[in-house]
């Protein structure tokens, strides 16, 4: 088979399409409002829904289910549900008296994917949380009504398979020329003023903007260094980053439809299609005056052109594409999601690993299918690799267990061929690609 299976055709959008608005704070008065509303349309009188019992109340379901790590005071979500009635009741007078102050966000550094480069990660308090989960349930449907067709990331209904649904479509039209873009180091540069601005557009409730903006200066405290004030940037790690990312980035969206560039985009990561590399080459250059104009940075040797109907290609969401025509072209894990996929399961099947195989398969198994639920829209034979490095990660646990020491011989693969992991209950990523595939097609 000489190209990828496509992504599944997306459903258009479904008839209850606010049916995932806090109903505590959305009556259907409202709703007919936020349906009927224009660009100049102002919302004011909001205050009162942030701090509503009920909408806190979800607020914290949705933290708790989340759950997370502890923020600089070190109360965990087990901790605040247990206390919950009291702390609700103090964020409440807190709120409604103007006493509440978020606390700064801890500050940790995670590894970066194929780099040796640190990734800043800020992780707000819980009660901190809960707050700004209550305030996204009031914020996100005013915006999310306004941003344009093609942003797909952290929007309800939206995700990443639309994404790669809607890029490769383009590229199957023969729109092969791509602007692979990366914004260099985006939620850390966002300018607050330019955010806020663009925020009292469509709210005009002082209170609310008063308590956004406490949030983007709340700083960070960082281990050794103290508090350190946050003077630009929304922290990754808080609820309301991704929808203040939406909001930031939205006419730059609107610019290049206005324009007639086909632009998608999920979060800060997104791609132009265009069918010459002279009208890919007008959208970079169109891209390029937005960005300074926002305060924002290209990243000079990550941001290029590329011909995806040529070898080479280009990465998006975690997929590698290249060699496309009108039937279609080649896609596959990119490298970088082949080595997080390896860093997980490596925590999973340490070298001296105890216990049963059949628990080490409890543990892998629900791993490796959700990654092959993503990734099964790969050419055929990109799974291979997968199932053989993990059996190759077992036969050397076992190995030991036998106290044999070095490389995996081929007596393990004799004792352990691939056929036994599959009779142990091992999920073989190959084989069920094989059967979707067979499926699809209607073979037996």
């Amino acid at each position: 088979m000489g190209v990828s299976p496509p992504f599944p055709k997306q459903a258009g959008e479904t008839p209850a399409r606010w049916a995932w608005v806090e109903r505590s704070v959305w009556t259907e008065r409202m709703l007919k409002r936020l349906e009927q509303s224009q660009e100049q349309t102002v919302w004011f009188s909001l205050w009162d829904k942030v701090w509503h019992s009920e909408n806190l109340d979800q607020a914290l379901l949705g933290v708790v289910l989340h759950r997370g790590s502890a923020g600089v005071d070190g109360q965990t979500t087990e901790q605040l549900k247990a206390d919950w009635t009291r702390q609700r009741e103090r964020l409440q007078q807190e709120l409604r008296g103007g006493q509440y102050r978020p606390q700064p966000a801890r500050r940790v550094w995670i590894p970066k994917l194929g780099s040796k480069e640190l990734r800043p990660l800020g992780i707000p308090a819980v009660r901190d949380r809960v707050v700004e989960t209550a305030l996204l349930a009031v914020l996100e449907p005013i915006f999310d009504r306004d941003f344009a067709e093609q942003s797909y990331g952290f929007r309800p209904g939206r995700g990443c398979l639309p994404a790669l649904e809607r890029v490769e479509t383009l590229l199957r039209s023969g729109h092969v020329w791509v602007v692979d873009a990366d914004l260099k180091a985006f939620f850390d540069t966002i300018s607050h003023d330019r955010l806020l601005a663009l925020v009292r557009q469509r709210v005009v409730d002082g209170k609310v903007l008063e308590l956004l903006e406490r949030y983007l200066r709340a700083g960070v405290m960082a281990s050794g260094k103290g508090w350190q004030p946050s003077e630009q940037g929304t922290p990754q790690g808080a609820v309301i980053s991704p929808l203040l990312a939406n909001v930031y980035l939205n006419p730059l969206d609107h610019l290049l439809a206005g324009k007639g560039y086909e632009l998608v985009r999920y979060a800060d990561d997104f791609v132009v299609c265009a069918p010459t590399e002279a009208a890919a080459r007008a959208a970079l250059a169109e891209i390029e005056t937005w960005v300074r104009a926002a305060g924002l940075t290209l990243h000079p040797t990550k941001t290029r052109i590329v011909d995806a109907a040529a070898k080479g290609g280009f990465d998006f969401l975690g997929y590698h594409f290249e060699q496309y025509r009108p039937e279609g072209g080649k896609k596959w894990p990119r490298q970088k999601s082949l080595q997080k996929l390896r860093e997980q399961l490596r925590t999973k099947l340490p070298r001296g690993r105890s216990g049963s195989l059949a628990q080490m398969m409890a543990e892998l198994n629900p791993r490796l299918r959700g990654w092959y639920g993503y990734f099964k829209y790969s050419l055929p034979g990109a799974m291979e690799g997968v199932d053989g490095w993990v059996r190759e990660r077992l036969r050397h646990i076992l190995r030991r267990r036998h106290k044999r020491h070095g490389m995996v011989k081929g007596r393990e693969h004799t004792e352990y061929p691939n056929r036994w992991f599959a009779a142990q209950g091992l999920f073989g990523l190959q084989n069920a690609q094989a059967q979707w595939l067979q499926s699809l097609t209607g073979t037996h």
